[in-house]
């Protein structure tokens, strides 16, 4: 009985991420972690409101900001940008990246062979970069920029100063 009991327990804290936002015409990937317990529930990359990726995102390509997730996703790949997680699945309890374990990372080895016109990596925050960094050899041919995470919770930057430092992808569109 214990024992069904903690595999119950495990299973509620194994988390698994989303498919890519990407296409073939993607040249720039934006990196996260692994999708809070917002975004798992909502099924949406970035899901939490109090989370500025999106606002950064419209705010950069300079359209009016909108809620509707398929125009979020149509943004991106309009734009070249593809988006997806460093890690396949995970152990976590909350949405804090802190409280990662167990994890599995995605195969980027494949996804750079099925999508070789990526040439720019971003990461969207100091932790998916360590798991990146962890896990995976970073390819010839591609370069590498951390970003300041766009959570609510990384309070030591405001929107505007986030904003000012993802500007640098407007490079590369």
């Amino acid at each position: 009985m214990i024992s069904t009991y903690f595999r119950y327990l495990q299973y509620q804290y194994m988390k698994t991420a989303f498919l890519p936002i990407v296409n073939r015409e993607s040249t720039i990937l934006i990196l996260g972690t692994m999708p809070g317990e917002r975004s798992l529930r909502l099924q949406q990359y970035y899901g939490h409101a109090g989370n500025h990726f999106w606002k950064i995102m419209f705010a950069l390509l300079q359209v009016l900001f909108t809620t509707d997730y398929s125009v979020k996703t149509r943004l991106l790949l309009d734009h070249h940008i593809a988006l997806w997680d460093v890690l396949q699945n995970c152990e976590c309890i909350g949405s804090a990246d802190s409280n990662i374990k167990n994890e599995v990372p995605n195969d980027f080895e494949a996804f750079h062979k099925q999508y070789p016109n990526i040439k720019r990596v971003f990461f969207a925050s100091t932790a998916a970069e360590q798991f990146y960094n962890k896990h995976a050899l970073k390819q010839t041919g591609i370069t590498y920029h951390r970003l300041p995470s766009p959570s609510g919770a990384n309070t030591w930057k405001t929107f505007d100063e986030k904003l000012d430092e993802w500007k640098v992808i407007l490079q590369y569109l």
